[in-house]
């Protein structure tokens, strides 16, 4: 069982950045995609951003395309999203994910039905301000 944390979160200004990592352990954290979501204030939970298990895959939610980059360290097993331009509809708590099949390309991440059966960490609140 992968366990996974996140941290990085905080209070920036519209416009500024945020880098927020994750550190995955167990199991094989380096062999399976992973991914962010985040639930914004009186929102359901949405897809972010994923990665393959090697880093070769990247996979978007339109909204955060251009500003967003998601990154895996050469262990794989330390997930980064750049947060950049930030706006304050980006405010939410964001959360790592892991998918337990191995070699994964994330593509997995963007359809809903995949959620329940994704390994999540605790969060870490993102707020922008205006």
């Amino acid at each position: 069982q992968v366990q996974v944390v996140e941290s990085g979160g905080g209070l920036v200004q519209a416009g500024g950045s945020l880098r927020l990592s994750c550190a995955a352990s167990g199991g094989t954290s380096s062999r399976i995609a992973m991914g962010w979501f985040r639930r914004g204030p009186g929102k359901e939970r949405e897809f972010v951003a994923a990665i393959s298990f090697g880093g070769r895959s990247t996979y978007y939610q339109e909204s955060v395309k251009g500003r967003f980059t998601i990154s895996r360290d050469k262990s794989g097993n330390r997930v980064y999203l750049q947060m950049n331009s930030l706006k304050p509809e980006d405010t939410a708590v964001y959360y790592c994910a892991t998918d337990f099949r191995p070699l994964g390309d994330g593509s997995i991440f963007r359809d809903k039905r995949s959620e329940p059966t994704l390994s999540w960490g605790q969060g870490t609140q993102v707020s922008v301000s205006s």
